[in-house]
């Protein structure tokens, strides 16, 4: 059977959004957080034709990708997620004026919240935010920012801010996951069935307790077991210890 061609509008349109901030009281990590946690939903990897929103996932990554995990799983959750990066993809503007003004909104509630832009994709928001907004999230009193990244750069970029990034090892990322280490960072790597003490003689924390890294220890690696498809993976991704 031949994959259906899709037409220019059928790659580029999407419908309204009204929300593109979810509460992460529907997450089974996040709703373990300390604090409130918002999160930002988008379709991962190269999952929209035309656009790659986690440039720098390895083969592993993307198959054990927890995208399909939890509520992930059903359809009517993933053409959402579709949809909203198709509005990241095409109206860029206007979608960072609605996430500013979410996230303007949250601030108005005077009490600490986390956030987290990138649930399933690896972007700069904070950045882009800046340029579309002119606002500077960071310097918020009350939001709190934590992330993922494969992007060594866009890590080093932060590693001084008030946005807390865990730099993600794959099958395909030694040496910046040693480049990480060596300036003092943290490290989410992915086990098979257990948790070492120690992982390239570096601590091993249980990163399943909480999914907020904003208060993990310094130079650590923060350790996650193998769920969902990633129990199958054997790229390497998943480390068998």
């Amino acid at each position: 059977m031949k994959k259906a061609i899709l037409t220019e509008t059928e790659i580029t349109s999407y419908k309204a959004v009204k929300q593109l901030l979810s509460k992460g009281n529907t997450n089974a990590k996040t709703v373990k957080n300390e604090l409130p946690t918002f999160i930002l939903y988008l379709a991962p990897a190269d999952t929209i034709i035309s656009h790659n929103l986690c440039p720098f996932a390895s083969p592993g990554c993307k198959s054990s990708c927890l995208y399909s995990a939890g509520r992930g799983r059903f359809n009517n959750v993933q053409q959402s997620r579709i949809n909203k990066a198709k509005f990241w993809a095409f109206d860029r503007a206007k979608f960072y004026g609605q996430l500013g003004n979410e996230l303007q909104q949250l601030e108005k509630r005077k009490a600490k919240i986390a956030v987290r832009l990138n649930g399933t994709s690896d972007i700069d928001h904070i950045d882009l935010l800046y340029r579309y907004t002119g606002i500077n999230f960071l310097n918020s009193k009350y939001l709190v920012f934590y992330d993922y990244t494969k992007n060594v750069n866009v890590y080093k970029k932060y590693i001084n801010s008030n946005y807390k990034l865990t730099f993600s090892m794959s099958e395909t990322n030694f040496d910046q996951v040693h480049e990480v280490l060596k300036l003092g960072g943290n490290v989410a790597a992915v086990f098979r069935n257990s948790l070492p003490d120690t992982f390239m003689n570096y601590k091993v924390i249980n990163g399943d307790l909480s999914d907020l890294r904003v208060n993990d220890p310094v130079n650590v690696v923060v350790g996650l077991i193998a769920k969902g498809d990633a129990k199958k993976d054997t790229s390497g991704f998943v480390i068998n210890n």
